[in-house]
């Protein structure tokens, strides 16, 4: 046998057991336990650590996972080392060696971790490259023979009784397809390369694994061996549980690896039961362990999206919720295959399965996957798709700057107008060009793009056509199993005006001044609306145009989240949680699950500069007579959805142009100073607003300013911590956060241009009496070089506001 990184000797048999100190034993089951402990903690805390970053707004930290990775290789490494090195005991020796290389190997997995999450194409080339290098590495430095552990004069008898590789091959295979199933069963598919190279990336990690647990390091049975297999099924579970549990460890993006802690490590012990049973079959050992490793790892590298497994999807039920319960059963699953093949094929050695059995099992297995897969579960392929941004964007200099209703409307048609010329006229060749191709693509003209369905190798064509000026990733989310439920309210109803309506005054305002918002159109663009709420029923303008869902395609207002309706009811809910009651609105779903796009905030912008029928098309049937006088927006496009910082801001500029008052939340990544830095909030067309209490003080949670270029955000603060207000179900519920706050302003907003048409349309004006007006709040801490970077120009008071319009 020639030397190698671990000598691929057998475990002791239980007819030669060693009589040497236990000291080497202990030691190894410690430095298994350092090993299996600081891999766990150090791949959670990394997951954690990313996700704290994503949710308070901080740019990812690409040095983050290297550092990490090397940090586990040297802290387990060192103790490891020695083991492969010091003990007298030469099967201790071995174990330290496989660990050894093991830590090795995870190491080498993990580095393709600093790849971004949305080029997850290129991380399963990367992975599969360096998992088929590190197999071929460790296949040149061991043996490639394995000598006979067993007298070569074993009996016939004892021949006929052991399975033969094939079906220890098809039982491995099976037990990777049980451990496919809840993938297959909760998980969807990505695009069609990405699918490919999961098949790669999974095939090679397979492979590597019948590397690293060759048939010579397991223990075998022959006919001199006393029947007490159980004991090195144990041991070697043991040891390969180690081994898989850094094989794991090493695949998948920041979160996709968790689900493999939980499932590879009990793998070890059903690949210690096959081993035994394949005696010294070097041949169907391998295939075993690849197979079962390899369709074990396929399923959450294929069937999840690793951007999803992350805590913006925190929601009751979505993906994380989906990849918990995967990685729940997958264990359940393990488990059971460890004791069901200990009991069959170790400890009842008559009642070893023919090949026919494990062939009949695997086939079952199969035929089960693929009902499941087009049944149960999502068929299709689900990956993501481009927004084609051109280079060449609608003029809209010289819009007639009328105000007042009837002047707003000419300047919205107007706008309409040259928006769709530019974008017919420049995207003509490039729609030619995807049909010819037979690439789905949706155009839009609030921002001359087109939406196309493609993956790297379409980006990089698109990308260098001399008519596009850049290429965005659109992120979409895969389709869940079950809807996640809708969390119905438990607050009580409000007993006349909230704390929050007193305190910007727009109680005052109803009672004093008569102006409640009647005459005024609300647009959101959220989660969806709960149309039968008592609070929001009786003021939706009707008519088939004034509800688009780009998600679900529902007729009629409905909210399966609840944001939207809450932020909805802020603005225009009666009975005491809204600021202008008797306001109208019209509705948009563009974030049915808290992770949208670009092309999905376009759908729902477009449709409040136009609205159109149920069915319509934007670009002919649109109606920018129509549109509402204000937009709230409590939602922002972060690069992890796929935008950069100007990919919305000609949608907000023509929507400007137009006359529309487009108001959105600063978010909830304070208290960082300038951390207003996502498209389309730090635009200098929207009005951006941040959080106070009940104290008039500025939340830790709000964002701060500056915002890139140095611009002052953001523009007013208003009531965001403890806000009640309405839910889907009839109920009312107490939320926080800017988006709580921004629906507000909109609000006071309304009651202005309702006390005063001659302003609709002149936002100009708007902004000026609103900043004006707004009264001062407490700020504390870092107050980012200026007060006005905190809490912009104050606290909106709706009462000053609406005598100042009607002044």
């Amino acid at each position: 046998m020639q030397p190698g990184p671990w000598r691929a000797h057998p475990l002791p048999s239980p007819a030669n057991p060693p009589r040497a100190s236990p000291a080497p034993v202990v030691a190894a089951v410690f430095v298994g336990l350092w090993i299996v402990g600081l891999t766990v903690i150090t791949q959670l805390g990394g997951w954690l650590t990313d996700q704290l970053l994503l949710v308070i707004g901080v740019d990812r930290l690409v040095w983050l996972w290297p550092v990490t990775t090397v940090a586990v290789v040297t802290l387990a490494g060192l103790p490891t080392l020695l083991l492969a090195l010091l003990p007298r005991s030469r099967v201790v020796r071995a174990v330290g060696q496989l660990w050894l290389v093991g830590l090795l190997v995870f190491g080498a997995l993990s580095l393709p971790r600093a790849l971004p999450p949305v080029q997850h194409e290129a991380y399963l080339a990367t992975l599969a490259g360096t998992a088929g290098l590190a197999t071929l590495l460790i296949h040149r430095l061991v043996a490639h023979r394995i000598a006979p552990t067993g007298p070569e004069g074993e009996s016939d008898r004892h021949r006929r009784r052991a399975p033969r590789p094939a079906s220890v091959t098809l039982l491995g295979l099976a037990g990777g397809l049980a451990l496919l199933l809840p993938w297959v069963w909760v998980g969807a598919l990505g695009g069609l390369l990405e699918t490919l190279l999961a098949v790669l990336a999974a095939t090679a990690v397979g492979g590597l694994a019948a590397a690293l647990l060759p048939a010579a390091f397991w223990p075998h049975r022959t006919a001199d061996t006393p029947p007490r297999p159980v004991r090195l099924v144990l041991v070697g579970g043991l040891v390969a549980g180690v081994v898989l549990l850094l094989l794991g460890a090493g695949v998948g993006q920041s979160g996709a690896q968790l689900p493999l802690l939980l499932t590879l490590p009990p793998a070890g012990f059903a690949l210690a039961a096959l081993a035994v049973a394949a005696r010294r079959t070097a041949t169907g050992v391998g295939a075993a362990a690849a197979g079962l490793v390899g369709l074990n790892v396929f399923g959450p590298l294929a069937w999840t999206d690793p951007e999803e497994v992350s805590l913006v999807l925190a929601d009751p039920r979505d993906v994380p919720f989906w990849v918990a319960v995967a990685a729940g059963v997958g264990f359940t699953i393990a488990v059971l295959l460890a004791i069901g093949y200990g009991v069959t094929l170790v400890r009842r050695p008559a009642a070893r399965p023919s090949r026919t059995v494990a062939g009949m099992v695997a086939a079952t297995l199969l035929v089960t996957t693929a009902a499941v897969a087009v049944g149960a579960g999502q068929p299709g392929l689900h990956g993501e798709r481009l927004l084609v941004v051109l280079r060449e964007q609608a003029d809209l200099s010289g819009v007639p700057a009328a105000t007042g209703r009837a002047g707003r409307d000419r300047r919205a048609a107007e706008v309409y107008r040259r928006l769709v010329e530019t974008a017919e006229r420049t995207q003509a060749g490039l729609r030619r060009e995807l049909r010819r191709f037979r690439l789905d693509h949706t155009p839009y003209y609030l921002v001359n793009a087109i939406e196309v369905d493609g993956g790297p190798l379409v980006r990089a064509w698109l990308a260098g056509r001399p008519e596009v000026d850049r290429v965005l990733v659109n992120q979409r989310v895969r389709p869940l199993p079950a809807p996640a439920p809708v969390v119905p309210g438990d607050a009580p109803p409000p007993r006349g005006a909230e704390w929050n309506i007193r305190l910007i005054r727009a109680d005052r305002v109803w009672s004093e001044l008569g102006i409640t918002g009647t005459g005024v159109t609300v647009g959101s663009s959220d989660s969806g609306v709960d149309g039968n709420h008592p609070a929001l029923g009786a003021g939706f303008r009707g008519g088939d145009d004034s509800w688009f869902d780009p998600w679900n395609a529902t007729s009629a207002p409905r909210d399966r989240n609840g944001h939207g309706t809450h932020t909805l009811g802020s603005a225009v809910g009666r009975d005491g949680v809204g600021v202008a009651p008797g306001a109208t609105w019209t509705g948009c779903v563009n974030l049915d699950r808290n992770l949208g796009n670009p092309a999905l905030y376009l759908d729902c912008l477009q449709f409040m500069l136009a609205p159109f029928p149920s069915g319509g098309d934007p670009f002919h049937d649109g109606r920018p007579q129509r549109a509402p006088e204000i937009i709230t927006n409590s939602w922002s496009c972060p690069p992890l959805e796929g935008c950069d910082l100007g990919a919305l801001q000609p949608a907000v500029a023509a929507l400007a142009a137009a006359g529309i008052l487009v108001v959105f939340a600063a978010g909830n990544s304070g208290p960082r100073c300038r951390s207003i830095e996502d498209s389309p909030t730090a635009d200098p067309e929207v009005l951006t607003v941040g959080a106070v209490d009940r104290q008039r003080r500025v939340t830790d949670f709000s964002a701060r300013g500056p915002v890139p270029g140095d611009g002052a955000k953001p523009d007013l603060v208003a009531p965001g911590g403890d806000v009640l207000s309405a839910l889907p179900g009839g109920g009312y519920g107490v939320f926080s956060g800017t988006s709580m706050a921004t629906p507000q302003v909109a609000g006071v907003a309304a009651l202005m241009w309702a006390a005063n048409p001659a302003l609709i349309g002149d936002l100009p004006r708007t902004r000026q009496i609103l900043t004006e007006t707004a009264t001062a709040v407490r700020v504390s801490g870092d107050r980012c070089g200026d007060e006005a970077h905190v809490a912009g120009a104050g606290l909106v008071d709706a009462y000053a506001a609406v005598r100042a319009a009607q002044g």
